[in-house]
Formats: structure tokens, C-alpha cells, sequence
């Protein structure tokens, strides 16, 4: 990767800026900045602790020939600028009004020039898990990496390995340039090196590595593909495509040079072909319940080799000599925020499984290159929780011995995921994918639609709104811009949030008690902490000690009613399912209202209506089935089904503030993210529509005027490392 030259790179707290770039980063995650701001940033920074004057940023902002209103313009340049830092001119951290004078930057400043430097993570540590009720995961299927501990006796050589690998030096470069909200969804490099095939939106495609000459890959229209990976005759692709969003996946072996696909296999994704082009192994099932399976290269004798139900597979990929596969699992861990995750070895013909480390930070690709090394992501530690990078551990076949240390293999920000390797081992072809949920606020108009709806959280890390205040001013959200997920209000006409419980431990929810006086939130355990408990708080609205309701295992949301009622209910799971119970938000006594077979029970959504009368409940499904939701009186009663047809897929449900309806995310017969507004009779009236972005879930105000929801963009390339 090209180097900055010197002094192109300042630092400051927790910030970065590269002034070659034009770029600000927090905790290595790029802001989004204006043009006016970033260079008064940058003229501050070329004399910190000085006086810099108004005169002096007119001259350098706008030329002795620009008519414009010069003090209103720097104003508001000025107060963007304290935006994007955090900062506040009553009480400034890094920029200073000097009345009538000027501006001074007032913190320690650093100039480096940008070294590719391997930062040892720190030790892995296994956090709580969030129900799916709770937060939000990705849909398009690209993995999000982390960091892994070895099992088997290894893990202290392995721990010591990643804490003093050797400076990182390859060569990067970026091989497409898809634009936000439009990212690459898979690549993979040819067998010779020479070719990228890479998918998107729009389809699939080929692309001359050296030259950058890039030709459509014809599909028949309604296949729209999802994953690719090589045969190894560099002319035929193996593409994972489906044909409608209510489809399964299937597989298809395609020629890059024209002409009509064979399908494979229906029910069948993310394949991988061995080296020598034999045979097959691709992912079949289900979310929770992903088996691995493997057929021949024309698709006959399939067979499953591993896979029981709570697995998921982020990947599978084939050794060299084609005999054995690697490949990363995950199954849900009850009280663990991520799932338990696994990078393993099996040897198909003996039905021999192996594994080589694991966390419940491990997700993402696995490649396994001709020299023996397995190559993986693994994840930085907070602040930087949202980024990975690659590491490389040389193993045998089977996994039995691990020579010499991990190496890394890249340093820097995003998440890496999606890779692939050709056939010498020389190009190392990744996708770097960045994006996080945003908090957003809408007018709801008259007859129930949804005005343009404008960004609150300005941060660019997770952030998810649970609930408002009592007046209907302020959104209370959770983020994790400070490493740890905490609680925060923002008022919907200010431009920075207030922090109400922070701490080194994640929380998650936060909802309102009935009288609206508290909020009442999950606090997960630290990972050295002896008690597994999940516990239920509860601190005051305008600020206090939270306290504890209650501690339990398997905590999974929590809902309260609003006055008069006094209803707050709790979920938490069973062995094979879901169990509700009522509770006093003050002192924790519980009685059982309702429970609900299912070993899936992570995959429930519910909420519970304004008056607390009725709790609504649905079941999210990777296939867009036919959206139903179930309504479920508290007090007694007959339950009943709201049908939503033709909306399909239902992920998310929140009743309307004046429980005469509720808000539903849900998918329109073409696939598209769609927000409905659906009242008791199952009358559906779409209100939003989201083609590029993930839409999640939508919080009504009390006074029903308007709307929180989260909205998530990304941005994916492919990416080549070479010479490593």
C-alpha cells in the first residue's frame, strides 16, 4: 500500500487525520466530513496552541475574489467541526474561541508519517449475548471478522504469537470501486491470478486483473447472485444465485466467457470447488440450523458431512490436496453476546473433525493456501471492535501441530471478509466491507405515511434507538462509540447526544418503565466475572445510580407498558425455547405469563402493546416466508394471527403509539426492505422502502408525531494483496 509522505498524518486523542487524503478518522473509522471544516481543522493543526485569526482563515478559505457572507460561512464551519470532534465551545477539548480574536487548538498533537505497524490485539474476551430481539445482524451475508483463542493445548504459543508478529509490508491495492450502498457482494481471484470475478447489485462480472477491462458475466435475468468462487480451469465460476426472494439458493457452474449456466444443486450456497475440481462442498440450511455438504463437481452424490441444528457456517473452503476442508462455525452459546465461534478441520472420507481455535469473536473467511497456512480475520479491540484484519497460521493437514507464529497480514480499518486465493498462493484477494446501523427520525403524517426521514446519530458506529422520553423530544438510543455499547439521549433538534449510563460493560435495550421515570436496560457480565448472570437495571431518566432489578441467565428484552398500566414483561430462554414473564420494574418479582417451544428462540421478535393488554410476536426467517404475526392477550384469552399478504419476511415489529396498529419492517414481493404500517385486521399500508440500505425497526414517540428507526449503509471492495 502506498506510503503518506512525512507529516501527512496527525493525530490527536483518539482522532487521525490523514491531509493528503482529505481524511478524518475516529479510533481508525473514517468521519464523514465537509470540505470547509477539514480545512480549518487543517490550518488549526499547522499551529497548535497558537492563536490562529478570523482574518488568516478568511484568507485561507476564501480568496480575496469570493463574495460570500464570510462570518456566517466560518461559523458554521467552525461549529461542524466541533460536530465531527465531539467537542462543545463551552467547554472545549480541542478547539478554543478566543472572543473577537480567533480559534486555538488546544490538544497534544502528534506528526508521523503512516507506518503499516502490527499492533498486537489484546486478549480475546467473550462477551454477552444479545438476543435477536435486541440488536440488529447483517443481512447480506457477508461476515463480520474477529479475534480467536486456540483450544487443543496451543492456546499460549498462539496468544504470544499475535502479541509480536513482525511489522506488516505488503502490497494492497484496490481492484473495484463500488460506491456506498452498492458493494461488492462476493469476489474471488482466477486460479492464475489473472481474472477477478466479482458480483454485485447489478450482477456479475469479469475483470482483467492488470488492465482493469471489465465484462458483464451473462446470467439468465432472473438469477441474481450472491457468491462466486473458481473452478479450476480459469473459464467456469461455481455462483450461488437465487431466483426470487422467496427462493432458496441454488448453484450454478457458469462460464465467464459465455454461455448458458448448469445448475448444480437447488438449496445449496456458498460453495467452494477443490483444487483439483472433483468435488464440491457448499452450505444447505436454514439460519441456525446450516449443514455442511458435499457432491461431486457435476453435482451428483450430494451428501452431508457436518452440521447439526444451532450451527451456522460462515465459510468452508478446501486444502490444497483436496482431501480435507477448513471452515468456520458458529453456534449460539446461551449468555454470550456473539456465538460461539470455531475455525475447523475435517477430513470428509473419515468423518474426522479437528478444531484449531475458537471465540465468540471469530467469524468470516477462511483460505487455505498452497504453503500449508490457514488465513483468517481476526478482530481489533475496542475502541476499534468494528474493524479485522488477516492473520496467517501454518498448520498440518488435520490440524494436529501449528508451526512457528501467526502472521498478519493486514493493518488497517474495516472489517476484512470474503476472501480467496490463487492457485500458487501468490494474490490474496479480500473484500474490506465497513457500515453501521444509524439512528434516523420521521414525521409521521396525517393518515399514517412517514415523512423524508433525517439523520440524529452522527457517529459512525452502531447506534440503535429503543425508546423516547416521556415529552416526545428526546430519542434514547444505544451505541458502542465508546467501545462499550451505553445508553445516550438525543434531542431530535440537537446535533450531539447526551451519555446517560456508560461503564466497560456492554449494555443492551433500554426501555422506559410504565410511569416513564426510568429506564430499564440488560448489563451483561465482564468476561472474568464468576457470576453468568445477565442482570436487569434500572436507573432514573434525569440521571442517578442505575440499581439492579433482578439477575438472571438467559435475559433476553425487556418491555414495559405505559401508564395507567402497569404491565412490564420479560423474556428469557429455556432449553427449547422461550419463556414470558411479568414483573415489578422495582423490586423483580416475576410470574410466568406465557412460554413458546422452539429451540430457534433467537430468532423471535416481540413487543408489547401501549395499554399492555397484548404482546405481538413474529419469527424472522432468512427466506422471505409469508409475514405473520401472532397477537397474544397478556390477561387471557384467544390468540390470534394477523396475516400480512403479499409482504414477506418479517424482522421487526414495535406497536404505534396508539396501539391501534404497529410498525413492521418486513420485504415487498420483490425483495425490497419495506416499513408497513399494519393495523389489528392485517390492513397493510407500506410507508417506507429502502433498495440500498438495511432498514431495521421503528419506535413511535408517545405522541405518535414521530418515528426513531435505524438505517444501515455499507460499502464493500475487492482488494489484492500481493508478495506476502
Amino acid at each position: 500500500m502506498p506510503e503518506n509522505k512525512p507529516n501527512s498524518i496527525v493525530q490527536f486523542g483518539v482522532f487521525e487525520v490523514d491531509l493528503r487524503a482529505g481524511e478524518l478518522r475516529r479510533n481508525g473509522s473514517k468521519v464523514r466530513f465537509q470540505e470547509q471544516p477539514f480545512q480549518v481543522l487543517a490550518f488549526l493543526l499547522e499551529r497548535p496552541g497558537q492563536l490562529v485569526t478570523r482574518d488568516e482563515l478568511h484568507a485561507r478559505l476564501w480568496p480575496a475574489d469570493t463574495f460570500v457572507d464570510f462570518d456566517h460561512g466560518l461559523n458554521a464551519a467552525i461549529k461542524r467541526l466541533r460536530d465531527a470532534l465531539g467537542d462543545s465551545a463551552e467547554n472545549p477539548r480541542f478547539v478554543e474561541t478566543l472572543a473577537r480574536r480567533g480559534y486555538r487548538f488546544l490538544a497534544p498533537v502528534n506528526r508521523a508519517p503512516q507506518e503499516i505497524i502490527s499492533a498486537p490485539p489484546a486478549l480475546p474476551q467473550r462477551r454477552q449475548e444479545n438476543s435477536a430481539t435486541l440488536q440488529p445482524r447483517r443481512q447480506w451475508r457477508l461476515p463480520v471478522a474477529v479475534a480467536a483463542v486456540l483450544l487443543l493445548g496451543i492456546s499460549a504459543g498462539w496468544r504470544a504469537g499475535h502479541r509480536s508478529a513482525a511489522a506488516v509490508r505488503f502490497t494492497e491495492r484496490r481492484l473495484t470501486g463500488n460506491p456506498e450502498n452498492d458493494p461488492v457482494l462476493s469476489a474471488a481471484v482466477s486460479p492464475d491470478g489473472k481474472y477477478l470475478a466479482f458480483a454485485d447489485r447489478a450482477g456479475l462480472f469479469l475483470r482483467v486483473v492488470g488492465t482493469g477491462e471489465t465484462h458483464p458475466v451473462a446470467l439468465p435475468d432472473t438469477l441474481k447472485t450472491s457468491y462466486v468462487n473458481w473452478f479450476p480451469d480459469g473459464s467456469h465460476v461455481l455462483v450461488t444465485s437465487t431466483s426470487s426472494p422467496s427462493g432458496k439458493p441454488s448453484l450454478w457452474n457458469a462460464s465467464v466467457f459465455g454461455g448458458p449456466p448448469a445448475k448444480l444443486a437447488d438449496n445449496g450456497e456458498r460453495g467452494a470447488v477443490s483444487p483439483d475440481g472433483s468435488k464440491i462442498v457448499f452450505l444447505r440450511g436454514e439460519y441456525g440450523r446450516e449443514e455442511i455438504w458435499q457432491m461431486q463437481s457435476d453435482g451428483q452424490q450430494a451428501r452431508k458431512i457436518l452440521g447439526q441444528p444451532g450451527d451456522n457456517f460462515q465459510s468452508v473452503v478446501w486444502s490444497p490436496d483436496s482431501r480435507h476442508i477448513g471452515f468456520v462455525q458458529a453456534v449460539y452459546v446461551h449468555g454470550w453476546e456473539e456465538p460461539e465461534a470455531s475455525l475447523g478441520i475435517s477430513d470428509p472420507a473419515a468423518s474426522k473433525t479437528n478444531y484449531i481455535l475458537s471465540s465468540s469473536r471469530l467469524h468470516g473467511p477462511v483460505v487455505w493456501a498452497l504453503d500449508g497456512r490457514l488465513i483468517y480475520s481476526l478482530g481489533e479491540p475496542p475502541p476499534s471492535q468494528n474493524d479485522s484484519n488477516l492473520w496467517a497460521i501454518k498448520v498440518d493437514a488435520m490440524g494436529h501441530q501449528i508451526w512457528g507464529q501467526p502472521e498478519r497480514l493486514t493493518n488497517g480499518p474495516d472489517a476484512k471478509v470474503g476472501a480467496s486465493i490463487s492457485a500458487d498462493g501468490r494474490h490474496l484477494l479480500f473484500l474490506r466491507w465497513s457500515g453501521a446501523p444509524e439512528v434516523y427520525v420521521a414525521e409521521v403524517k396525517a393518515g399514517g405515511g412517514l415523512g423524508t426521514p433525517h439523520r440524529l446519530s452522527l457517529d459512525e458506529r452502531r447506534n440503535l434507538p429503543y425508546s423516547w422520553t416521556p415529552d416526545s423530544k428526546s430519542v434514547i438510543f444505544t451505541s458502542d462509540r465508546d467501545g462499550a455499547f451505553h445508553i445516550f439521549k438525543q434531542s431530535i433538534d440537537q446535533l450531539a447526544p447526551d451519555l446517560l449510563v456508560g461503564g466497560d460493560k456492554n449494555v443492551q435495550g433500554a426501555r422506559l418503565n410504565p410511569d416513564g421515570s426510568e429506564i430499564l436496560y440488560l448489563l451483561n457480565p465482564s468476561p472474568t466475572d464468576g457470576d453468568r448472570r445477565t442482570q436487569l437495571m434500572r436507573v432514573p431518566l434525569s440521571g442517578g445510580t442505575p440499581q439492579m432489578v433482578l439477575a438472571e441467565l438467559g435475559l433476553s428484552n425487556v418491555q414495559c407498558a405505559r401508564a395507567p398500566s402497569t404491565v412490564c414483561i420479560l423474556s428469557k430462554f429455556s432449553r427449547n425455547g422461550l419463556v414470558f414473564m411479568t414483573f415489578d420494574p422495582v423490586r423483580g418479582k416475576e410470574k410466568e405469563f406465557t412460554r413458546i417451544e422452539d429451540p430457534e428462540w433467537y430468532l423471535y421478535n416481540w413487543t408489547l402493546s401501549p395499554d399492555g393488554s397484548t404482546l405481538a410476536l413474529s419469527k424472522k426467517h432468512r427466506t422471505q416466508e409469508q409475514a405473520r404475526i401472532r397477537l397474544l392477550p397478556v390477561a387471557g384469552g384467544t390468540e390470534r394471527t394477523i396475516s400480512c399478504e403479499p409482504w414477506a419476511g418479517v424482522a421487526f415489529i414495535d406497536w404505534a403509539a396508539d396501539g391501534r396498529s404497529l410498525w413492521v419492517r418486513a420485504s415487498s414481493p420483490t425483495g425490497t426492505e419495506t416499513l408497513l404500517n399494519v393495523d389489528l385486521h392485517g390492513k397493510v399500508k407500506p410507508v417506507l422502502q429502502e433498495s440500498e440500505r438495511d432498514l431495521g425497526w421503528a419506535i413511535p414517540s408517545p405522541d405518535g408525531r414521530h418515528v426513531a428507526l435505524w438505517e444501515a449503509s455499507g460499502s464493500s471492495n475487492a482488494w489484492l494483496l500481493e508478495n506476502f
